[in-house]
């Protein structure tokens, strides 16, 4: 069966949107709940969409992502964020505006039948650097142009061909220098940007993460092997690293995927344990 590609997310955005709820004052400071049927409370899932840190690229494609597993009995806050391309995207915006978006959560539950005691954080691809970024923040120095107080308690992270390795990225270029656009410049320029943009610098991060993978993903499949060791070596010891044998890049976002399953196991696994 072919993979995936890019060309392939739009039936995903069809789907229905949830609820828009907006969390700050800039038109992309907002996100889409998804609420399952019952009355609650809720364990709630925020839901980070990839897409490479680009503008090109929105939440509309996690839209069959958010409804599949809303239907499972989750609620789905599946955010947007400025990202590189926007006013106010990159360095620091994209990742405020993650952190905010997040921390809106407690603020959601006071109209919403959602279980603060039971978040994840969730992402694919440039989002799944954000939501282990996310599980990664309260060790983020307070110097720090990103850091934010009192953040958003998590339960776990499920990281979905995350990209974890920024200096490696920025190093070979990729996707046009798109690193150095979302950070502002190189490590040897700044790096205490990288310090606290890269989960793997803020190890141990002390909750339950789980990093899933397509065998054939030649995107970012790459690097989760390194960040799994280097977060057991760090006494991480509630970090797994999930291949699936039949899934590139994209078919972890797609309920109708033979990879689904895997993901959908994952965060019953985490939020109903």
């Amino acid at each position: 069966m072919p993979l995936m590609t890019a060309q392939d997310l739009a039936p995903l955005s069809a789907a229905p949107a949830g609820l828009r709820v907006v969390y700050g004052p800039d038109p992309l400071q907002f996100g889409e709940l998804s609420l399952p049927p019952g009355d609650g409370p809720h364990p709630v899932i925020v839901n980070v969409h990839g897409g490479v840190w680009l503008a090109e690229y929105d939440l509309a494609h996690t839209r069959a992502q958010a409804l599949a597993l809303s239907a499972a009995g989750f609620a789905v806050w599946n955010v947007e964020y400025r990202r590189v391309g926007n006013p106010g995207g990159g360095w620091p915006g994209t990742f405020l505006d993650v952190a905010a978006a997040a921390d809106f959560v407690p603020r959601l539950a006071r109209d919403y039948p959602l279980d603060l005691t039971r978040v994840a954080a969730m992402g694919h691809s440039a989002g799944g650097h954000l939501a282990l970024w996310l599980g990664a923040r309260h060790r983020i120095r307070r110097d720090s142009d990103i850091h934010t107080p009192h953040p958003l308690t998590l339960c776990g992270v499920v990281a979905l061909a995350p990209a974890t390795d920024l200096v490696t990225l920025q190093a070979r270029g990729a996707y046009d220098g798109i690193v150095d656009r979302l950070i502002g410049g190189s490590p040897a320029e700044h790096p205490e940007r990288y310090d606290a943009a890269m989960p793997s610098r803020l190890l141990p991060l002390g909750l339950s993460q789980h990093l899933i993978v397509g065998r054939h993903d030649t995107d970012w499949g790459e690097f989760s092997p390194t960040y799994l060791a280097s977060a057991r070596e760090l006494g991480d010891n509630e970090v797994h690293l999930r291949v699936v044998d039949d899934a590139g890049h994209f078919e972890l976002i797609n309920p109708a995927s033979t990879a689904w399953p895997v993901v959908h196991d994952t965060v019953e696994d985490l939020l109903r344990r």
